[in-house]
């Protein structure tokens, strides 16, 4: 039962994540590209995807999308909280778009 609900909530989070990035890149591919971290490449699959597999993508076991960053400096940016949280987010946000830069 654990473990349907388990598959339950993936199947969930891979429709909406893949639903998301089709959107956001038929929108505006740019920014698509870098709020989401994708190559040209995935853009181009991911935009020419079919609702029918759309589908049957979400339904797999695997977890589509992941964190962008496993950097402990940027999560505690990102999750410090004080006075300088506008700062620590924007400071979170520059270290982001760089290792974005760099990936491409």
């Amino acid at each position: 039962m654990k473990t349907q609900k388990l598959m339950d909530e993936i199947r969930e989070a891979n429709l909406s994540y893949i639903l998301l990035a089709q959107q956001l890149i038929r929108e505006d591919r740019a920014e698509a590209l870098f709020r989401l971290g994708l190559s040209e490449d995935v853009a181009d699959i991911i935009d020419s995807l079919t609702t029918a597999q759309i589908l049957k993508i979400s339904a797999s076991n695997l977890l589509m999308c992941r964190f962008r960053f496993d950097d402990q400096v940027v999560w505690n940016l990102l999750t410090h909280h004080g006075v300088e949280r506008g700062a620590s987010g924007m400071h979170a946000a520059i270290l982001m778009s760089g290792r974005t830069a760099e990936a491409a």
